[in-house]
C-alpha cells in the first residue's frame, strides 16, 4: 500500500532532528542540522504531487529503472530520485528509503553534530 503526501510528512517528522520548511513556493522540504535536505514533497504542480529524496550513490541507478521512479530535477548529481502519486514504493520500502535519506545527510555532518541525528539501529 503506498502512502499518502500527509503520511510522508508525519513519518519524516519523526526522524531525529527534522524539521520542516516551506520552500520554492509550496514545497515541503524536511531536513536537519542547519537546513540539511533529505526529502521534498513538492506542491502539486499541474495537479501533480512529487516526492523526491536522496539515496545511496550505488542504488540511483537501480531505483531510475524502476518503473514511476526518475532522476530528481536539479538534485539528480547529488543522487536525488523523484516519484510522483500514487508513489511506487510500498509504505515499508518507503519508510526505509526515506530513514536512509535521512541517515546519509547526517553521516556527511561532522562527528560531532552525528548522535543526534543518528536512527538507533533496530
Amino acid at each position: 500500500m503506498s502512502m499518502t503526501p500527509n503520511q510522508v510528512a508525519e513519518f519524516c517528522l519523526t526522524l531525529p532532528g527534522t524539521r520542516e520548511s516551506l520552500k520554492w513556493g509550496n514545497n515541503r522540504v524536511f531536513s536537519i542540522a542547519d537546513e540539511k535536505m533529505f526529502a521534498i514533497l513538492s506542491a502539486p504542480a499541474k495537479g501533480v504531487e512529487g516526492l523526491a529524496f536522496k539515496v545511496d550513490g550505488d542504488l540511483f541507478l537501480g531505483y531510475t529503472d524502476r518503473p514511476g521512479i526518475r532522476p530528481a530535477p536539479y538534485l539528480a548529481r547529488a543522487r536525488w530520485i523523484a516519484m510522483e502519486l500514487p508513489y511506487p514504493l510500498g509504505e515499508a520500502e518507503l519508510k526505509a528509503a526515506l530513514t536512509r535519506a535521512h541517515q546519509l545527510v547526517a553521516l556527511r555532518l561532522p562527528k560531532y553534530r552525528q548522535p543526534e541525528f543518528l536512527v538507533p539501529e533496530s
